[in-house]
This record gives structure tokens, C-alpha cells and sequence, in this order.
């Protein structure tokens, strides 16, 4: 009688504990058929397959044989489209916005470039389900708020641990000395703020120095020097091993970061935020340096300026011939990429330029275009399966494969609007 008590006292336990798990991941081989395919790279196959196997893709195009034992997910009337890249969020780093016990994207310090997003990153955050599920799969989480705040990762967007999470690319930030005010609610006089910015530049260049120095002693000692955790973080950056991604908006201080990356002779710079570009778009296309812009969504920086300049400031950048990628800066609304996109694309951009400004540009920036980006044999399968052109508010995702893994469509949008569509009682 014990044993019975004792048994059904596990079962009541186990299936309780099944209950409250979301739905796991599927792995395997499939074959997505009937589908429009946008490649991004190599235009759009019609009636095509794209076959995953081993998380890879093995196979694209209209002529493909299905491996067999591959489960077959018939795409007829629909799209494939690489998975989308944000390439500047805080997803992963915060959960509750007005808690600052759920804030893991700034640390203690103006200079504390040795903390990594990557192991902050919690992987059972709710709000990765509600992003993964309208089609980002990969996104850069950055830490913020500081001089040198931390080293950013750029994660994938499915896995129980940081490291199963990681798509291949790390890159220290900077968040570049600001001439002008933080904004409308900044009530400091003109003198303060002057001041402020002189201070963080000074500030800067000390710093930087101090690094370049200690690069210099840790190359004459074939890196037995002395342990020192701020400069090892600069020292990938000054080696041109890892991109250095500066948080710069308004014209003048992004014709000063420009200045001040030639002067460094920085090699790998990434320009991020960039909020009023378009007024400095050809000094930037003339620098060589790739830019991540966004919010698109936004008010425009200037009372004077008209309302869509922040719409058309990626199509003006691209147009002078910059390199334009597109991010959210979300954290909760990080699924609202593709509207941020569509909106580019609607001032200006055009729908290919924006379509690649979240695919194929940011993995090209991040130096990941070798796995991520596009719908090409040997990638990693990252992709979104939609009833309609992506960009589209209109458009419902069907299905995402991250890393090969067939996701389950749940997030707690989902499951709210399960429970209240069919309420009981009280209908």
C-alpha cells in the first residue's frame, strides 16, 4: 500500500512537473516544400524545398529531392526567409523594466569593459519566446549606460545556456562622449553640459591610452604581463580581432567619433544609434565604417526636423553608400523589428535594402555572413516560415527554425490569449 502511495505521489509530481514545462524544441530532418523562398543573396526561388538536416541547410531550390525519413512541412502559399538579425537589443539582460533587480545590462563603473553580456544572458528569459515567435531568431545583447559599458554578444535565440546560445561574435562597446543633452527631460545649462562632455572625452582618451600602452608592454611579453581585467577586454579591439560598436547620435559627435577612430586607428569600428546620420551620411560612407541605426520607430531628434526623418534616415545613410543595418534597441519589443524595417523601406530604403539591413548586412558586420543571413547550403538553419511578405504587420508566422531546432510557437502572448479567448466561466 506504501509503494502505491508512493508511486502515485511521483506520478502526481511528474506530471505536474510536465505540465508546467513550455514545449520542447524538435530536432531532425526536415524538408519545407511548396514554399516561396527569399534567399536574400540569390533572389527568390518559387516553388522551392529548403531541406535541414544537422542544423544545417543541405539543400535549396526547385529541383530537390527530400532525404528519406525527413518529416515534410508542406509550405504551399507561403514564405521562407533567413531569421531576422537585431543587431542592438537588451534582450537577455533585462526582464521587468521598472525593476532594477531584473537590469544585468550595466554594471558598477564607467569603465567595465571586461563584463560580457554573454554570461548574463538568461536564457529562460520571457520575453525570448515573444520574440523568437514573429521571427527574430539572432540578436546582438548589449550592455549600456556607461563609458566603456561591457562587451556585447550576439546570441541565437534558442538553448539552456549562453554558450548553446552564442552565434560567433562578440564586440566591446563604447558609448561615445555626447556633446549635446540626454534629452527634453536633461535640465542641465548649456556650461554643464559642455563641461560633461569635455570630461567624458578627457576621460575617454585616458583610458584609451592607459590601453594602448599596456598593449604595447603585453606584445613585448608575448602576453605574460601583468593581469589587468579593463585592458585584456580592450586588447582583442586594438589586436583588430574584435569590432568596437560606438554608440554615437548626434552630427557633430559622430563627425568626432569619426575623428577620433582615424586618429586611434581603430581597424574594426561599428557605428551604432547614428539618430541623425543622414546629415553626416557621406563623411561616414567616406570613413568605410558600418553603421546599426534604430530605432526607426522614433521621434525625430530635432523640434525643427519633420516627423519621418528617423523613417528615412537608413535609406539616406544607404544611399550615400553606408553599410546599414537596423535594430530595435528593445528589450519586450524586440518582435517589432520587421515593422521597423518595413518602415525604412517605406521612406526611402526599399524593401530588398531593408529586408538585408535585418538578414544578411548585420551578419556581414558581425562576421557571421558564413552562417547566418541568408538561405544558402552549409548555413545554419535559421528560419521563418510566414503566410506573407515579412515586412508586412499583416503578415502571421508560421513556423521558426533556430539552429535546425523546430520551435514551438508558444510565448505568453500566445498562452494569454488562449486562456481569455475561451474564457470559463463567465464567456
Amino acid at each position: 500500500m506504501r509503494k502505491n502511495i508512493c508511486f502515485l505521489v511521483a506520478l502526481l509530481v511528474t506530471g505536474a512537473v510536465a505540465m508546467a514545462q513550455s514545449p520542447k524544441g524538435k530536432y531532425g530532418t526536415f524538408a519545407l516544400t511548396n514554399a516561396s523562398i527569399e534567399t536574400v543573396t540569390k533572389g527568390v526561388i518559387t516553388n522551392g524545398t529548403v531541406v535541414i538536416q544537422d542544423g544545417k541547410i543541405t539543400a535549396v531550390g526547385a529541383q530537390v529531392a527530400v532525404p528519406q525519413g525527413a518529416e515534410i512541412i508542406d509550405c504551399k502559399g507561403q514564405w521562407i526567409f533567413p531569421g531576422l538579425i537585431d543587431g542592438g537589443t537588451n534582450l537577455g539582460l533585462t526582464e521587468v523594466g521598472s525593476d532594477p533587480r531584473t537590469h544585468d545590462y550595466s554594471d558598477v563603473g564607467d569603465v567595465v569593459p571586461q563584463m560580457r553580456a554573454l554570461v548574463a544572458v538568461n536564457p529562460n528569459s520571457a520575453l525570448i519566446p515573444v520574440t523568437r515567435v514573429d521571427g527574430v531568431t539572432t540578436v546582438i545583447a548589449a550592455p549600456s549606460g556607461n563609458l566603456l559599458p561591457g562587451t556585447s554578444a550576439l546570441i541565437n535565440l534558442f538553448g539552456y545556456t549562453p554558450d548553446q546560445m552564442f552565434a560567433g561574435a562578440e564586440a566591446l562597446m563604447l558609448e561615445f562622449p555626447s556633446t549635446g543633452r540626454r534629452g527634453n527631460y536633461d535640465r542641465r545649462t548649456d556650461e554643464e553640459v559642455k563641461k560633461a562632455g569635455e570630461k567624458a572625452t578627457t576621460r575617454l582618451n585616458e583610458v584609451w591610452d592607459k590601453a594602448q600602452q599596456y598593449y604595447k608592454i603585453d606584445s613585448a611579453l608575448s602576453g605574460k604581463g601583468e593581469y589587468y581585467p579593463e585592458m585584456q577586454a580592450i586588447l582583442p579591439v586594438l589586436r583588430g580581432e574584435r569590432a568596437l560598436m560606438i554608440e554615437v547620435n548626434k552630427d557633430k559627435d559622430i563627425r568626432s567619433a569619426l575623428a577620433w577612430v582615424k586618429t586611434r586607428k581603430i581597424k574594426n569600428v561599428i557605428l551604432c544609434g547614428v539618430a541623425e546620420g543622414w546629415r553626416v551620411a557621406d563623411e561616414i560612407a567616406l570613413a568605410k565604417i558600418p553603421v546599426i541605426t534604430g530605432p526607426v520607430l522614433a521621434l525625430p531628434t530635432r523640434d525643427y526636423d519633420r516627423y519621418d526623418k528617423p523613417y528615412a534616415n537608413a535609406g539616406l545613410m544607404r544611399k550615400a553608400g553606408v553599410k546599414v543595418a537596423i535594430r530595435t534597441t528593445d528589450s519586450e519589443n524586440v518582435r517589432r523589428l520587421p515593422y521597423h524595417a518595413g518602415f525604412a523601406a517605406a521612406y526611402g530604403m526599399g524593401r530588398e535594402e531593408a529586408l538585408r539591413a535585418i538578414t544578411i548586412v548585420p551578419a556581414e558586420i558581425f562576421g557571421v555572413a558564413d552562417k547566418l543571413g541568408s538561405i544558402e547550403v552549409g548555413k545554419t538553419a535559421n528560419l521563418v516560415i510566414a503566410d506573407g511578405d515579412i515586412l508586412e504587420a499583416k503578415t502571421n508566422v508560421k513556423q521558426v527554425f533556430i539552429s535546425g531546432w523546430k520551435i514551438p510557437m508558444v510565448s505568453r502572448q500566445t498562452l494569454l490569449y488562449d486562456e481569455f479567448l475561451k474564457r470559463e466561466p463567465g464567456k
